[in-house]
């Protein structure tokens, strides 16, 4: 699963108009306007569609501002503590870690519980343990951390869209 498809399924799953994806992008750092947000939620199955200048590929820092802009904009912006930095360190890292950060970050920006993530994926027919979604949710590195496939991100995005749509 690549980030573009990322985009498009969370987009779809928490019903985010065209606007508020514009508004997203920037609260994250990233100016686009509607369409270039269009060119980005473009499906890309193929290599010619790649090539196409109708599609805008979304990078890892892209994703990551995304995110960073759903927080914002589902929270309010967070006041920085004395001596913290202004812009947070980059948390993907590589591909492997992507979806990883992804459901770090929603869990965050829809102020989730484990067990709110816990029903999210039994919606979508996947059981995890509090243990194995507390190993998913450790920092890249740590010795229990637990790679969040591509099929556990499609399960929990569609698990989004069974809550947030009916």
């Amino acid at each position: 699963m690549d980030n573009n498809d990322v985009l498009i399924r969370l987009r779809y799953a928490l019903d985010i108009k065209d606007q508020d994806m514009v508004e997203i992008f920037k609260l994250g750092g990233v100016d686009f306007t509607t369409e270039e947000v269009s060119k980005v939620l473009t499906k890309s199955d193929d290599e010619e569609a790649a090539d196409n200048e109708d599609y805008i590929k979304c990078t890892n820092s892209m994703l990551e501002s995304f995110l960073n802009g759903l927080i914002t904009f589902k929270r309010g912006p967070q006041e920085p503590k004395p001596g913290q930095p202004n812009k947070p360190d980059r948390s993907i890292k590589n591909y492997s870690s992507v979806n990883n950060v992804m459901l770090k970050k929603v869990k965050i920006a829809l102020k989730l519980t484990s067990e709110d993530i816990i029903d999210i994926l039994d919606e979508a027919g996947v059981k995890i343990t509090k243990g194995e979604l507390s190993a998913l949710l450790r920092k890249e590195g740590h010795k229990n951390y637990k790679e969040f496939g591509d099929q556990y991100a499609r399960n929990f995005l569609k698990g989004l869209a069974i809550k947030y749509r009916g």
